[in-house]
């Protein structure tokens, strides 16, 4: 649905400075810079998702009250990474990491703020455990099994006949 998200920062260098190591926890790198008015990130070239940038108006930028950007994360692991990378690099910690049941039941997830107060996360849906077989359990007869069973009984019910 979303081509790309823009957030917008006082100091582009500065910003990237946070940005640099905190997505690279993610798997995502710089892809685009036009400092230093503007940086992208993204997994590719030709995939500038996130941007931060001064705003248009060259005026101070201001954080949406209850806007956040939330990036995948590949494993928990990623998502500690990236909130570690955060709080090093300047952040603050918006809510560490962890399940997040409000979410979903497969959610787990961290937040932290940038430099400039703009909310960023880090989210993975953790796939539910697959049921494991009861032992002893039997199995379904296979399919041939199952054939040469029909043909038995279509013979006999010839036989009787």
């Amino acid at each position: 649905m979303l081509h790309h998200v823009s957030v917008g920062v006082r100091d582009v260098a500065r910003a990237a400075a946070f940005y640099d190591p905190v997505l690279k926890a993610l798997g995502y790198k710089r892809v685009m810079d036009f400092s230093p008015g503007a940086i992208a990130y993204g997994e590719s070239k030709d995939r500038p998702e996130f941007w931060i940038g001064k705003p248009h108006n060259q005026g101070m930028p201001s954080a949406g009250n209850g806007t956040h950007v939330g990036f995948t994360a590949k494993s928990k692991g990623a998502v500690t990474a990236f909130h570690d990378a955060a709080l090093k690099a300047g952040g603050s910690n918006g809510g560490e990491p962890g399940p997040r049941p409000d979410y979903g039941v497969a959610y787990y997830g961290a937040f932290i703020y940038d430099l400039d107060g703009n909310k960023i996360e880090a989210a993975l849906m953790v796939p539910a455990a697959k049921p494991k077989a009861k032992a002893g359990a039997a199995k379904k007869p296979a399919r041939k099994a199952k054939k040469a069973s029909a043909k038995k009984k279509t013979k006999k019910k010839a036989k009787r006949r």
